[in-house]
């Protein structure tokens, strides 16, 4: 009965609802066409019968698709277990292709980075991790930010971190007076099995198949610098690729030695420009416009050189928790980048942003060959150095910009203090919320933790 007596509230309820309704509509005149389409609408659309039926039909296929998506699901999952392939195998298969990875790791001994795609079409992020390099008690770390395609920071994490590594050795034999050969770097992709270095990784970063000789890969991905360069007519017009490859000239060991300590500050700047060089008469090459950030850090004792190009930025936590910058942003409209940009005979020109001639949003950077063929962008680092016994320091963040666009340096030093005790220090933490808070960059973090000594027994490289 009581159920009887509420279908009759409903139903009264629906026809006198319909019933305002029609009155609503009743200054209508009959006769047009509208008004004829309403009549017909409200006497067997509108019936509370037809409505019933027509969501319980909806409901019906949402639920019949739902279950065909879980089944679907399901089934693929069931055939990759029981398919008889083997466990690399099915590791791989699950993992998909390249462009389908969303987020990488990598742990070292005391050091821990995590990058996420984000809401990017592309991952353009690269970083490093490479812990006591050769047992020299030199531990290397690095972020490159690509921008524009994948192959400037493709060419810097291949090139550039090879060399550099390869001179820490070199000078590190030959200051105590010994002489060795080029040194070989142990692969990323196969690390030894006795290495005591833990190694977590979630996915790998694409092993770039550009080289210096690479003329054939065209990766221009950025619709919105293609779009700005095509309409930069003076500064494109005249990049045309060089007779004559580009020689780096051999510098002396010795020139790096002062007092018997490696200058890193010079080796550091050196280093950059030389593979800047080389990538842009690469990038002439293949016509392909992509540029990169380069952060990188490097460590021995108590001694913290860091060399910066772009935006990419670290900061350090000191022994009271404050944040301590160790590298500066070089955006265009700061006033000594503005001077320089125009002193090329160049522009800034805001954009969403302050870029360099409406095009770049950082005056440095590695690439980007039609704007560093007319100087407008440089790849000279600014080096600082500190000394980790005056700040006696908790950890250092090293970040691409996808973070810093949502969080000040004080934010992310208090959130990483926070969770140092977590396994990867707070990486992963910190790159997930600066993507629920709106980043829409790639994010890179990247943090050492300095509360139990220095690094001194891995060498990992991702």
């Amino acid at each position: 009965m009581e159920d009887e007596l509420e279908d009759r509230v409903l139903h009264q309820t629906y026809l006198s609802f319909m019933k305002i309704l029609s009155r609503f509509t009743s200054s209508v005149p009959f006769d047009t066409p509208v008004s004829y389409l309403w009549k017909m609408v409200r006497l067997y659309l509108l019936r509370s019968d037809v409505v019933v039926f027509t969501l319980g039909l909806i409901i019906f296929f949402m639920y019949l698709q739902t279950i065909e998506l879980w089944s679907r699901t399901i089934l693929s999952r069931l055939s990759q277990a029981m398919s008889p392939i083997s466990a690399v195998q099915r590791m791989k298969f699950m993992e998909g292709s390249e462009a389908d990875k969303q987020s990488w790791e990598l742990k070292g001994t005391l050091s821990a980075a995590y990058a996420i795609k984000g809401r990017r079409m592309h991952m353009e992020d690269r970083f490093i991790i490479n812990e006591n390099i050769n047992s020299t008690g030199i531990s290397l770390f690095a972020i490159f930010d690509g921008h524009g395609g994948e192959f400037a920071a493709n060419y810097a994490k291949d090139h550039l971190i090879q060399n550099l590594f390869n001179k820490i050795i070199e000078l590190n034999a030959f200051k105590d007076g010994k002489t060795i050969s080029t040194p070989v770097k142990e692969s990323p992709e196969e690390p030894k099995e006795e290495s005591n270095v833990n190694v977590e990784r979630k996915t790998s970063f694409k092993k770039s198949v550009s080289t210096a000789d690479d003329t054939s890969k065209k990766e221009i991905t950025d619709p919105e610098l293609l779009a700005q360069l095509s309409k930069a007519r003076p500064i494109t017009r005249e990049v045309r690729p060089t007779a004559k490859p580009v020689k780096n000239v051999a510098i002396p060991l010795s020139s790096y030695l002062d007092k018997g300590k490696i200058n890193f500050g010079k080796l550091l700047t050196d280093e950059v420009l030389a593979a800047d060089r080389l990538l842009v008469e690469a990038a002439k090459r293949s016509m392909n416009v992509a540029g990169t950030t380069a952060l990188i850090a490097i460590m021995e004792g108590n001694h913290l050189i860091v060399a910066n190009v772009g935006d990419s930025r670290g900061v350090m936590c000191d022994s009271r928790g404050n944040a301590i910058p160790v590298s500066f942003d070089h955006k265009p409209q700061q006033v000594r980048e503005q001077k320089r940009i125009e002193a090329a005979g160049g522009y800034i020109a805001f954009n969403g942003v302050w870029r360099v001639a409406g095009i770049l949003a950082t005056s440095r950077a590695m690439g980007d060959y039609p704007l560093k063929d007319k100087k407008f962008v440089i790849a000279d680092p600014d080096i600082l150095t500190f000394n980790l016994d005056d700040h006696k320091p908790m950890f250092l963040v090293l970040a691409s910009d996808g973070l810093w666009d949502t969080f000040s340096n004080e934010e992310a030093v208090k959130f990483i203090k926070e969770r140092l005790d977590e396994p990867d220090y707070g990486a992963k933490s910190l790159t997930l919320q600066a993507y629920y808070r709106g980043s829409v960059d790639n994010i890179t973090v990247l943090v050492i933790n300095f509360l139990h000594n220095q690094i001194t027994t891995a060498s990992v490289i991702q």
